[in-house]
């Protein structure tokens, strides 16, 4: 077998803030899943629904790696993206990465994944990949699928070769720290106050807020938008609340990155932010719970109140954005 060496699972929830402890650990740098989230940008809201689709998504961070560049350009790292139509140029990119003793980062479908007991596409899933023999890779993935983990090389392999919504062509990345680093700390104030500004100025009306307000409208329609409603909105339910695709996950997150903020700086902007992420958090399982009901029952009348709870969400979080966003108008103190 041929490994990175001290290489640890965390125990963490999110796939991509997952790879990012892995790669950042590697290079010496230590921070909490919900501090990794925030400095990447991390919270978005989107409601796609696309010809090509079963049923509708619910997306609660921004796109596939943007977290990921986010949070590279804010710590001063080099982060290497790397994409092939070609499967053995894509096998030889990690291998030499892991050769070299560097873990990498790849992008995927884990629908074909042997550990995966949910056997739904998603293209945008990313794990960190720090082995390999004759017959196996060895990955690190969230601490729901199991931490350190192993697949087939040939189903990792058709995992990359994925065609479809949010899948990339082979993709893999490493990062690398040059000399000097700006400190985390730094980058709290820019972090928070770019996530606000895309969230309440999003260029189309399924993004931010306006987002969350739209999905208030539409799924109220679910029952009739299902091909099997048992099965399409507990799925969206499970996927919501369990993967984190837009319900509480993504929010408890901000909430706890907000609180560790407070910790740092003093700024009546972000207590108003982390009061209202706290809120916003219990509402989003509530709403999950909703839909999971109304795919059991049929019963209408949990997709209205859902609806309804959507409704609060947007005015909720937009109103905690908008605080946020006057960071950039002040000088927050450091606490001692």
């Amino acid at each position: 077998m041929t490994a990175v060496m001290d290489i640890e699972a965390r125990g963490t929830q999110h796939c991509e803030t997952t790879v990012m402890g892995v790669l950042l650990r590697h290079q010496g740098i230590d921070l909490s899943e919900p501090m990794l989230f925030g400095l990447g940008s991390g919270l978005s809201f989107i409601y796609w629904d696309g010809r090509n689709m079963g049923f509708p998504f619910l997306g609660g961070r921004v796109r596939p790696l943007d977290l990921t560049r986010n949070l590279t350009t804010r710590l001063g790292l080099d982060l290497l993206v790397l994409e092939t139509a070609s499967p053995r140029k894509a096998w030889d990119n990690v291998a030499c990465s892991i050769d070299a003793g560097h873990p990498v980062g790849l992008q995927l479908d884990s629908y074909y994944l042997d550990y995966f007991d949910s056997k739904v596409h998603f293209g945008g899933h990313v794990v960190a990949m720090y082995g390999y023999d004759d017959h196996y890779a060895y990955l690190v993935d969230t601490d729901q699928q199991g931490g350190a983990v192993s697949t087939h090389l040939t189903n990792l392999a058709r995992a990359r070769a994925a065609r479809g919504p949010m899948t990339a062509k082979h993709r893999s990345f490493t990062l690398t720290a040059p000399g000097s680093l700006p400190t985390p700390h730094e980058q709290i104030v820019p972090a928070i106050t770019a996530c606000a500004d895309a969230f309440l100025n999003p260029p189309i009306a399924n993004l931010g807020h306006r987002g969350i307000e739209k999905a208030g409208k539409l799924v109220r329609t679910w029952l009739e938008r299902a091909d099997n409603p048992q099965r399409d909105l507990t799925q969206a339910a499970m996927l919501m609340e369990k993967a984190g695709t837009g319900g509480a996950m993504f929010r408890n997150f901000y909430r706890d990155f907000l609180a560790e903020c407070t910790d740092l700086l003093d700024s009546g902007h972000l207590r108003t932010g982390h009061m209202l992420y706290t809120e916003a958090a219990i509402l989003w399982t509530e709403v999950a719970a909703l839909i999971k009901k109304a795919g059991e029952s049929g019963d209408t009348q949990c997709l209205v109140q859902a609806g309804s709870v959507l409704g609060d969400l947007s005015r909720m979080e937009r109103e905690a954005m908008q605080s946020l966003c006057r960071l950039g108008n002040e000088a927050p103190s450091s606490r001692g």
